[in-house]
């Protein structure tokens, strides 16, 4: 079953931010459920790329109809600082993401910068830390997996340690199952998980480009045609 409820770049202009919140529906441990299950109500995305099919939102796109830039669907119902934030995620194919303390820069186009807690079809990327066309330029990728990273007040890296348990996050991937991402964000540290397991530790110190609040969202990618699921997301403010 699909169900598209969005109706276009109009709707979006004057009320990115500022859509009135539902209800929002209680989980285990203090988490709050962003997503109904239903429709995308409390979310905002072009319309041709996302939908609700089978209790999950979707991301695709087609030959047909290829995207030129990378395109988000933006939690609306306020922003996160220091949060735990968990989901379950599928992608058949391509590149997706969690953009997260980031920031709105083309409420038009759907276009978001900043921390992105990154996802792939292939083997090199999920669980990465990738800074998304972020304040003052992005970084580009701030840690790969099994890294311990600072980066400090000059805005260089610096590898500090190795994660072990990182090496068992790819063996716990099913193809065409679901997986569970995990986003920790306290003041300046900065962890993911996936399926339980730590893919990366960050402090990000730089002065010019740390995040400290911002937006959630999901990313499309460009390149070839791609589909992403996701479901069950949960966030609890710290």
């Amino acid at each position: 079953m699909k169900t598209l409820v969005m109706t276009g770049c109009a709707a979006l202009a004057g009320a990115l931010l500022f859509t009135p919140p539902a209800a929002p529906a209680q989980a285990k441990g203090g988490f709050t459920k962003i997503f109904n299950g239903r429709d995308l109500t409390g979310w905002s995305g072009d319309p041709n790329i996302w939908s609700v099919e089978d209790g999950a939102i979707v991301g695709r796109t087609t030959a047909e109809k290829p995207i030129k830039a990378n395109t988000f669907l933006i939690w609306t119902n306020g922003e996160v600082g220091d949060f735990e934030l968990v989901l379950s995620f599928k992608i058949p194919s391509g590149n997706s993401g969690i953009q997260y303390r980031s920031q709105v820069l083309d409420r038009a186009k759907w276009s978001v910068g900043g921390y992105q807690a990154d996802i792939e079809a292939g083997p090199n990327y999920t669980g990465i830390l990738y800074d998304e066309r972020g304040v003052a330029g992005g970084r580009g990728i701030m840690a790969a997996r099994g890294e311990k990273v600072v980066w400090d007040r000059d805005c260089k890296k610096q590898v500090t340690g190795k994660i072990e348990e990182a090496d068992k996050i790819m063996p716990s991937i099913e193809p065409g199952h679901w997986s569970e991402y995990r986003i920790v964000a306290r003041g300046n540290h900065l962890q993911h998980f996936i399926n339980g397991h730590l893919a990366v530790d960050v402090t990000d110190e730089c002065e010019s480009k740390a995040l400290r609040s911002g937006v959630l969202a999901l990313q499309v990618h460009t390149g070839p045609p791609m589909t992403v699921m996701f479901k069950n997301i949960r966030l609890k403010k710290l």
